[in-house]
């Protein structure tokens, strides 16, 4: 007997949606926590160009955690966050980096662009799988969605990039 084809409407229903779910529990859960982390982030930042940069992704990462919602709703979802792991380990890292670095010195920079970095790493990983398992499951409305906080959070790596070799990392090398 030959097999059916699955339509978007038999994904709706699959073990898929159930994993695409697992997963945006797990961003939103992340995209919540970042939501408190950012700011001591910001705070900690000796450079003004890091804390700016902090400070204006917290901005994007409210809109992220708006988006997160409404894609929960067009799937007749509640929105529910589900501890994600990863990022509470690089929270949790990023937290160290502050406690044990000296304020107001490049070299705590450089370890939070490299907190961020992790961070966004694992975003646009999530997000990237994210929108694709959006489009297989004929959910366009939905990718274009995610594919927007995708581009954001490539833009917020970009910029920790840019601060880092600009700038941040020579300073933190002529530290004492």
């Amino acid at each position: 007997m030959p097999q059916k084809q699955n339509t978007a409407k038999d994904a709706l229903n699959s073990k898929l949606k159930e994993f695409f779910l697992d997963q945006l529990r797990d961003i939103y859960w992340a995209e919540k926590k970042l939501v408190k982390t950012l700011p001591k982030l910001s705070e900690a930042a000796h450079s003004e160009e890091l804390r700016a940069a902090f400070d204006s992704h917290l901005t994007e990462t409210e809109n992220h955690v708006t988006r997160l919602e409404q894609v929960f709703d067009m799937l007749g979802e509640e929105a529910k966050a589900v501890e994600c792991p990863a990022l509470k380990g690089i929270a949790e890292e990023g937290e160290e980096i502050i406690d044990e670095t000296e304020d107001n010195t490049a070299q705590r920079d450089v370890g939070l662009i490299f907190a961020g970095q992790k961070a966004e790493h694992y975003e646009i990983a999530t997000y990237g799988s994210l929108v694709q398992l959006a489009k297989d499951m004929g959910q366009q409305q939905i990718a274009d969605l995610l594919s927007q906080t995708l581009q954001e959070e490539k833009k917020a790596d970009d910029k920790l990039t840019e601060l880092a070799t600009n700038g941040i990392n020579k300073q933190a090398a002529q530290e004492a």
